[in-house]
């Protein structure tokens, strides 16, 4: 479980409110990218349970999500398939993070975000390499922003079954590979990427 620990190495310099930013969604073929922002405070407690949101059960990050966004205040992003598309997946990404942070209710004093820093962001930040597995706050988004996600991908393959989404959230598995051979592109297959606009490689990378 994560504690406050980063969080009140700022709270001990006067900061009040600290904005957790993290993102998830940047390696399948399909779907979008999506960010979560989640704020804290010095009265805030650490939510028992919390952790990297790769460490947790499905069932466990629906729990948490749903206690953080009962306690903190937080906001979500996204940039679509068409959006990765027409800007790069990095440039999707920090336009993500940046309307998440837009559409925070409260204006946070120090901005972290996980990995390194995002000069394109706009916004002063620090930057926190392995932030989900260091800063509550980021972790906190970090389940908010992949449950999200886990659960467009669902809705999403209950429209297009074929590619298996549910289970594999858009990535690039040998279920969605034969899948993208046998029933083609949907319009929420990211074209820019090669495997996707290049299936005939699939012999060559071993479908």
């Amino acid at each position: 479980m994560l504690g406050l620990r980063v969080e009140r190495g700022y709270f001990r310099r006067g900061v009040e409110l600290v904005a957790g930013v993290d993102e998830v969604g940047r390696g399948p073929w399909a779907g979008p990218v999506v960010a979560a922002a989640v704020v804290v405070g010095p009265d805030c407690r650490a939510l028992r349970g919390v952790d990297d949101s790769k460490l947790l059960t499905h069932r466990r990050r629906e729990e948490l999500a749903a206690a953080i966004a009962c306690l903190f205040p937080h906001a979500l992003g996204a940039a679509s398939s068409r959006e990765i598309d027409r800007f790069n997946v990095r440039q999707a990404t920090i336009l993500a993070m940046r309307r998440a942070l837009a559409r925070l209710p409260v204006e946070a004093d120090v901005i972290l975000v996980d990995g390194l820093p995002v000069p394109e962001l706009g916004r002063a930040h620090d930057a926190l390499v392995d932030g989900d597995a260091k800063s509550f706050a980021i972790a906190c988004a970090s389940i908010l922003a992949k449950t999200v996600r886990d659960r467009l991908m669902r809705n999403l393959a209950a429209r297009y079954p074929a590619y298996g989404w549910e289970h594999n959230c858009g990535y690039g598995t040998r279920e969605h590979r034969q899948a993208l051979l046998h029933g083609g592109l949907t319009p929420h297959h990211r074209r820019s990427f090669i495997p996707v606009s290049q299936p005939s490689l699939f012999d060559i990378l071993g479908s």
